[in-house]
């Protein structure tokens, strides 16, 4: 290619050629669409790097074989939704603000097969899982479900479910929940998925997240079209200037126990949150993934419940029953709902209505309240007895965060690092873990160690064996 001389990282002959060529084929009236999505996956993927610079127009255009003017429609609209940037007379760049997800990021179902510890977060104790109430309440469903509930179900969910969810919402979680605002999902996923399309068909293009924090909700946005901005955080939450100067008016949050730094949003940066929330016409969405779970006090309740028009909120029984079932919900604001439910209508013609039915019946017989109650027993010995092990083998170390959740970070002292090197050795010894690095944009200092500890997925002996694993392997 011309400009690739000038610029040997960049947008090659080659690379042109393998990722655009197909753009270029496709049929006149299609072409310049397709040459848009050509690129953007080039740029969500990494393949493109923020910081490439990308061939002139009249360059490009000729070894396509297409017309300048589609290929400089190309380079506005993505300019226009962030993913390029342009400096005039110094051309066109691939933009720093769309961050492509790493490996690790991508790795949406974390297990770690042959190790001998798996310390790897996002995962409940699946043998927790009650079979028998869950087999009773199918086969009371099977006999006495109506014919009708097993054509196409409504897109917002059968009403008997968005009613009983209402209720334990509105009970546990202090959420304003209308039954006519709520959608069964098929896990936060698809909850934010759904959003993204919406915002984005509204014209949004980019979405604030946390940083550190999940790398699904990037990963998620991106499929659908958003660009995602990090914002980093402080000792209350969400820093509120740099939120502000971001320029967003979309951002995802986990207030209740944000993830991965364990910490509850304060009574204040909720206020500070919600106010930039309606100066910029905006919305949060809340993720509520295991708000249930706090073991020193009653959990804070949500967000949404503050202000149900600001505030999009969704959770899932991937944490307190099985991810396997894929089965959670979203409510939206009313000014949203419309284009969600459509949108859901559209994807996958609603969530199964069998399931859909048996998850009802679970809520109404009580069944649920007495599974969480079940999983906060459990889960809260397994973080004793982690703290416990860490204070023995590891005598400085710090567990941060509220005591909630299924993981806790620990910071080790510095001479455990630098961290490339505690993983290393942790890899030889068969202990996963995952550093806190993992779950950030930004690179921080690598000379301490910080882990993000799953626990809920292991026995309290395990938890022990797996520490003394650990300290074992820093011995050698």
């Amino acid at each position: 290619m011309t400009s690739s001389g000038t610029n040997p990282g960049g947008l090659t002959g080659t690379a042109a050629w393998e990722l655009l060529l197909p753009a270029a084929s496709a049929p006149p009236r299609a072409r310049g669409r397709a040459l848009q999505a050509a690129l953007r996956e080039a740029i969500r993927s990494g393949r493109l790097a923020p910081g490439t610079r990308l061939p002139s127009s009249r360059d490009l255009a000729a070894d396509l074989g297409v017309s300048r003017g589609l290929v400089t429609e190309a380079y506005e609209q993505l300019t226009a939704e962030g993913y390029l940037r342009s400096d005039r007379g110094a051309g066109t760049w691939v933009g720093g603000g769309v961050r492509a997800a790493s490996p690790r990021a991508r790795d949406l179902a974390p297990r770690s097969p042959g190790a001998r510890a798996d310390f790897v977060p996002g995962t409940p104790d699946l043998s927790l899982f009650p079979r028998a109430a869950w087999a009773a309440a199918q086969r009371a469903v099977l006999a006495d479900l109506p014919h009708h509930d097993l054509g196409y179900p409504d897109p917002r969910g059968l009403p008997r479910l968005r009613s009983a969810l209402a209720e334990l919402l509105g009970r546990r979680r202090g959420v304003a929940a209308d039954p006519e605002r709520i959608v069964v999902v098929s896990g936060v996923a698809q909850a934010t998925t759904l959003l993204g399309f919406v915002l984005h068909a509204r014209g949004m293009r980019t979405v604030g997240v946390e940083d550190p924090g999940s790398p699904q909700h990037e990963a998620l946005y991106t499929a659908a079209g958003m660009g995602t901005v990090p914002l980093p955080l402080d000792d209350e939450g969400l820093a509120p200037d740099p939120l502000r100067a971001s320029g967003v008016r979309a951002v995802v949050t986990t207030p209740a126990h944000q993830f991965p730094t364990g910490i509850a949003y304060s009574a204040r940066r909720r206020t500070e949150l919600l106010d930039w929330a309606r100066s910029v016409d905006g919305l949060i969405l809340e993720d509520d993934y295991d708000g249930d779970f706090r073991y020193d006090r009653a959990p804070v309740g949500a967000l949404q419940g503050l202000d149900p028009e600001r505030v999009a909120y969704t959770g899932s029984v991937s944490k307190s029953l099985a991810p396997g079932l894929r089965l959670g919900w979203l409510l939206v604001p009313e000014w949203l709902a419309d284009e969600v439910v459509e949108r859901k209508r559209t994807m996958d013609l609603g969530h199964p209505s069998l399931d859909q039915a048996l998850f009802a019946r679970f809520l109404e017989h009580g069944d649920y309240d007495r599974q969480l109650r079940r999983c906060q027993r459990a889960y809260r010995e397994r973080r004793d007895v982690l703290v416990a092990a860490l204070e023995e083998h590891f005598p400085r170390a710090r567990v941060s965060g509220i005591a909630a959740g299924l993981h806790a970070i620990a910071e080790l002292p510095r001479r455990y690092g630098p961290e490339e090197r505690f993983l290393e050795r942790m890899a030889a010894a068969g202990v996963a873990v995952r550093p806190l690095s993992a779950c950030a944009h930004a690179r921080a200092d690598a000379s301490g160690v910080r882990l993000v500890l799953g626990y809920a997925h292991l026995s309290p002996a395990q938890i022990r064996a797996g520490v003394r694993l650990m300290a074992e392997a820093l011995a050698r």
